[in-house]
Parts: C-alpha cells; structure tokens; sequence
C-alpha cells in the first residue's frame, strides 16, 4: 500500500511573500503557475475541511450523536491542570473554604471516582408507586401473642412492612362488557331489561381512555395505528379514527383551560428558553403546494415548525408549551409574552443566535447557547485537531464550575459568584486567544475552523451572560430536551393532517412535558383534570401539575358525560 501524503501545515501569507521574493529573482511569469497551485490547495483544503464539518452533521443528523463529551471527542490527549481543578473542586464553591467530604455526593457520601457499577442491584418495592397496596395480616399470629419459639416473648407489629411485588400485563385500554338480562310478557309482548349496575358509568368511554391515549400518542410517539393493532390484538377494537375523536373531544374537559393557564403562567416567568424544529402539516403542505399563503401578514412564508418555549420562575417547576404552525419560534415566544403583566421587568432569554428567536420589539435580556458554539467546534476537530482540543478543555473547566453549583445547590448569586471566580478568567483568556487566530492570521478566517471562531466571537456578550446575570443559564439544553416530545412525533408518524389536529397534539404536549418536569404522573393529571372539568374551568390555577392533588382531594369529581360513538 502506498504511503499516506504527509499534510504539512503552512502559512498562507508567508508563501505569498516567499512567492514574492522569488518573482523578484526570476520574474512573475515563472512564478505565476505556484501562485495558482498555491491557490488551487488552498480553495481544496477549505472544501475538504467544511465537507468533513458537513458530513458530520449528516452523520448525526441520520444515526444520533452518541455524546458530545470532551472526553470521546479529543480521545485520551486530554492535557489540563489537573492537579489545580482537584484542589479547587475539593474547596466549598460558595466560601473557597476547604469542606470535609466536599468531593462526595451528598445523597451518597461516596466519592466522585468510586461509581457504583451498572446493574448493582433491584428497583426497592417503594418505587412501584402505581401497584394496587393490599395489606396482608398474619393467618395465625396476632399483635400481643406469646412467641411460637420462645414461648415467653410478645409479638409486637414492626413499623416496617415485608415487601412483595407482583406485575401482571394487560392492553393498554381494557373494559368491561356488562350482559343484560332481557325478559319480555309473552302475552302484550312488553320486553324488559336489567339495570346496569352503578361502576358501569353513564358513557362508553372513560377519561383514562383519553389520558392513556393521549400519552401513548403524544407522549411516547406511538401512532394510531400501532395503537389500533396492538388493541385488535387484545380483543378490545379501538380504530385510529375512534382514537382521534377520543382525545379531540376530551380537549373541551379541563384540557383547553389548563392550557391556557400554563400559557399565561408562562409569560409571568424570569427565564424563557425557546427554539423550533421543522413539521409536516398537510393541510398547510397542500397550501404551499397550490402556491397560495400561509400567512396573510408573511405571504412568503413557507416553512411548518413547531415551537417549544420552556419558562422558569417563582420557584415552580418549569412550565413547557409547544405551538405547530408557520410561526418561528421568535413570533410564538412573542404572542406569549403578550400575557405578561406590565410591572414586570423584561424575563431572561436563552436561545441560540438565530434572528429569528427573537420576539420582535418585545425586550428581553438575551442570551445564547454555549453549546450551539462549542458544537462548531467539535464539527472540525478531525481538521483541526489541536485547537479544537483547546477551546474545548477551556470550556470543560466552566461546565465543571456548573456542575459544582447544581451539586451544593448554590442561589443564584452564590453561582454568579463562583463562575466569576473560576469561569470568568478561563473565558477571559479564550477570548483573547479566539481573537489572536484570527489577529495573527494563524487561522484563516474563511474556513470552518474560522467560521466557528468568528461565531463565537461575534456573539460573546450573549454567550457569557452567565458571568454577569445571576440564574443565566449557559445553555439552551433544557428546551432542547422538552423539543424531543415533537421531534419523536415527527420520526414515528412523519405529520400532522390538520392544523387542528397539530394544535391538539400542541395541548397534550404541553401538559404531558410539563407533568414530566414536575414529577408528576401525566396520566393520572390528564384523568382528573377530565373529571373535575367544572372546577378546573372555575379555577384552572388550582389544577396545575404541581398543585392539583391538593385540589383533587378536596374536590369530588363530577359525572363526566361523553357522547357514545
């Protein structure tokens, strides 16, 4: 085999000089044909190096990055100052004062290195918070017997109950057939039949069903008709048809109010994340292809998204919306943002630089992903390996600063206080060397290297709020997660038909994620909020995720009534 071409790497402005001295010697003519070569292997290294940037974003945009991490990006070339990282990670981040046990978990007590090996042990019985209880006493023995064994002890009960768990499958929508006994005179022919008996409930559908459905469809992006067979299968019909009107129709019960009330907490909130992905809407799809408007303020609109915003504040647990049409994320944030009480001053935005982010002349406090920047990076590592490997052991050292915060659960200010300690000069000194590689025209401006360099500089101010604001975030990976719900939808069912059934699939989203960040079972708040409609639409404040079992159990739950099919 033959031997790989070494790649030398060279200066461009220095061989222009060369190339001058020697046209000097021997003239231009003679000179003029390594000027085009020179020229020729420079435009062919810049198309190598933003076709290898390319082909990587097509590889993960087909199979999925497996991680981003420093670690598997640069390999084990790793080279930073670990020694000083140890003995600042084992100081309380909040006084600089040296803590005993500061590099343990809290919770655990163990060290950071010491990692308990995957598949160590069982799920406790504790975690099957969904399983029927059922208390079972002992058959013979009884609290205040004398001991079987000893003979002279009393048997006392344990605060401690034995533990056993038992699973059983089942579809996920099952039911009951009630057969009614029919008698009829035989002499006026009169028939009469038996009385249904009271759990059997005055509609054919119950609220779970929708709920089931609904976070089976647009919680885990099953589609109708897998749930359709998977229901065939069991013995218990459900067509895609029936399904959609089963949860179309559920919308009125609670859905819309609840909604709409997370719409308005959300516009109330001190941070707001938001960002879109592409959608299919049919309907909207078939207007495009007729050639007439989307919309008739942006008659050249032409592209679908769905927009998630993720809000933070008053100590809540964040709140998510989803919104599918042809509105950018920048004009969705907008319309919420409509809804925000005048006295408050402008919420912190974290978003990446895409203009079209921006909720037009609203104000907000601005921020941009530190991770869009960092992936410009680690896009062209294979072309540039040793300065990639720079910036992103740099950045390492602010994500580890982080990390430290979220660990000792610092305030806001505390972690102001400890980026700017230790965040602070590592940036410092990464924008100085970001600008002495373009200064020093030790990279060339134009390549993709160059390209990710004059990205982040561009947007520095945005990209270092965190130095400055107290709760910035440094990324937008939190609506990056929430965005998965619609993208997972988009992978399993490809489209929406209508924009009604998009706006559906928008309510169910938003709720579905947002109990998911609260902790709360999505299924067991869709239900409720479906039989306590009258109460939800009086208060729906009182029936958010994170407050609506206090409700539930001083409400009792009205007859829902649903048309039969």
């Amino acid at each position: 085999m033959e031997p790989k071409p070494e790649i030398v790497q060279l200066n461009a402005h220095e061989l222009e000089s060369l190339l001058d001295q020697i046209a000097a010697q021997l003239g231009e003519p003679m000179v003029r044909p390594l000027r085009l070569l020179l020229a020729s292997y420079l435009t062919l290294m810049r198309m190598i190096e933003s076709k290898t940037a390319s082909i990587r974003r097509l590889r993960r945009l087909l199979f999925g990055a497996k991680t981003e991490r420093t670690s598997q990006v640069v390999g084990n070339g790793e080279t930073t100052d670990r020694s000083t990282d140890g003995q600042q990670e084992a100081r309380n981040p909040s006084s600089g004062e040296q803590t005993q046990g500061a590099s343990k978990d809290p919770s655990s007590g163990r060290s950071g290195r010491q990692r308990r090996r995957p598949g160590h042990g069982r799920i406790p019985a504790e975690a099957y918070t969904g399983c029927q209880q059922v208390l079972v006493h002992h058959g013979s023995l009884h609290p205040g017997d004398s001991c079987p064994d000893c003979r002279d002890g009393t048997l006392y009960r344990q605060n401690e109950w034995g533990q056993l768990v038992r699973l059983f499958g089942q579809p996920p929508i099952g039911g009951t057939r009630y057969q009614l006994e029919r008698l009829r005179c035989g002499l006026c022919g009169k028939p009469f039949m038996a009385e249904p008996p009271e759990d059997a409930g005055p509609a054919k559908y119950d609220p779970t069903v929708a709920s089931t459905i609904g976070v089976l469809r647009y919680g885990l992006g099953v589609p109708w008709k897998r749930i359709e067979y998977m229901q065939r299968c069991a013995g218990i019909p459900l067509p895609a048809s029936m399904q959609w009107e089963i949860v179309r129709d559920a919308i009125g019960y609670g859905l819309q109010d609840a909604y709409d009330q997370l719409a308005w907490i959300a516009a109330q909130g001190d941070l707001v994340y938001n960002d879109d992905t592409n959608m299919r809407v049919l309907e909207l799809g078939s207007r495009i292809k007729n050639q007439q408007p989307l919309r008739e303020d942006a008659p050249d609109r032409k592209g679908v998204f769905t927009t998630s915003i993720l809000s933070e504040g008053d100590g809540r647990p964040p709140v998510v919306l989803f919104f599918t049409g042809a509105h950018h994320a920048g004009e969705n944030l907008r319309e919420v943002l409509l809804g925000r009480n005048q006295g408050l001053p402008p919420p912190m935005q974290m978003c990446d630089a895409l203009d079209r982010n921006i909720p037009g002349e609203l104000k907000t406090l601005l921020g941009n992903c530190l991770a869009h920047a960092r992936r410009n990076f680690v896009d062209v590592y294979d072309a540039f390996p040793d300065e990639v490997r720079h910036v992103l052991l740099q950045l390492k050292r602010v994500y580890r600063a982080d990390s430290l915060a979220r660990l000792f659960r610092l305030s806001p200010e505390k972690r102001l206080g400890l980026h700017q300690r230790r965040s602070g000069p590592v940036m410092a000194k990464l924008h100085q060397w970001l600008k002495e590689q373009l200064d020093e025209r030790q990279v060339e401006p134009n390549s993709s290297l160059g390209k990710a360099i004059r990205y982040m500089l561009k947007h520095w101010e945005k990209l270092t709020l965190f130095l400055r604001v107290p709760g910035a975030p440094l990324d937008s990976n939190a609506v990056e997660r929430a965005l998965k719900l619609a993208i997972r939808h988009r992978r399993n069912s490809l489209f929406y038909k209508t924009e009604n059934g998009a706006h559906v699939g928008d309510i169910y989203m938003s709720l579905i994620s947002t109990c998911y960040l609260a902790q709360v079972d999505p299924f067991d708040y869709l239900t409720e909020l479906q039989r306590h409609t009258r109460q939800v639409k009086e208060n729906p404040a009182a029936w958010m995720p994170w407050n609506y079992r206090r409700q539930k159990a001083a409400s009792p739950p009205m007859a829902t009534v649903k048309a039969e099919a």
